[in-house]
């Protein structure tokens, strides 16, 4: 006998993985957007409004995409409790958006600085993503070909915020990460300060600076209150800590997608 399939749970579960596919196109279509749209507002050093609503609708794009995809996320996942309401919400919305504006700054600091470096830094940090990916045995997709590709997505993502792959506890690799990502965007401010590139003064500089160091602590602050205050399995350490990602299954949702 066939085991029924509840149509509910199959939509869920389908908005789930749509879901996560949106979150992949913001990301790789995004992110190089939001680095391109930042070189150009910093090398002018002048923007309309229309030039700074652009670069807020990226970031919160970006960023939404995550909170879009954990909250979809908890919903397929019947022994995860749920993220409801607006503080959780938004307070996780600004976690993601003030250290991802963070790093984005830091990394068109270091475009300016030296091309070179800025992409193998990227590249560097990608092919550690990917590493970290293939480390936790990620058992996402039906095809060891779509698996190689789902992992080298998750690489790209983890270049620029933190993604749990395998549904996991994060604390200590989420502590690492961002312990590198506060020491990355502080040598950079340093290198910079160093060798200051000319089409930048002292002032102009100086202000760029303070909001790379004060939406990092931004970031860091609401994480901190998040995951403390708000998390939705806060109160149950033994669980896994189900954050952007799922843990594996046993028949993969994902093939519907990556398969027909």
């Amino acid at each position: 006998m066939e085991e029924q399939i509840d149509p509910h749970k199959e939509v869920i579960d389908r908005m789930t993985d749509l879901s996560m596919l949106r979150l992949f196109e913001t990301y790789l279509e995004g992110c190089p957007q939001l680095v391109l749209q930042l070189y150009t507002f910093l090398e002018h050093g002048q923007a309309n409004f229309s030039q700074y609503a652009a670069i807020m609708v990226s970031c919160c794009a970006i960023s939404w995409s995550t909170v879009d995809y954990q909250v979809a996320l908890r919903k397929s996942l019947p022994d995860k409790n749920l993220l409801n309401g607006y503080c959780p919400k938004f307070t996780y919305l600004f976690y993601k958006l003030f250290t991802l504006l963070s790093w984005m700054l830091s990394v068109v600091l270091l475009l300016f600085l030296n091309v070179k470096i800025a992409l193998f830094l990227l590249l560097f940090l990608w092919f550690l993503g990917i590493l970290w990916a293939f480390k936790k045995q990620t058992q996402f997709c039906a095809s060891i070909s779509m698996e190689f590709l789902y992992r080298v997505v998750v690489g790209f993502i983890l270049t620029f915020t933190f993604f749990n792959i395998k549904g996991q506890n994060t604390k200590c690799p989420m502590f690492c990460y961002y312990i590198v990502r506060v020491l990355a965007t502080v040598g950079i401010l340093v290198v910079f300060w160093i060798s200051p590139v000319s089409i930048f003064n002292s002032d102009y500089f100086m202000s760029i600076s303070i909001t790379v160091a004060l939406t990092l602590v931004l970031g860091i602050i609401f994480l901190i209150v998040y995951y403390g205050t708000f998390h939705p399995n806060r109160n149950e350490e033994t669980k896994p800590d189900e954050i952007d990602g799922k843990a594996a299954q046993r028949d993969c949702r994902m093939k519907y997608f990556l398969m027909e």
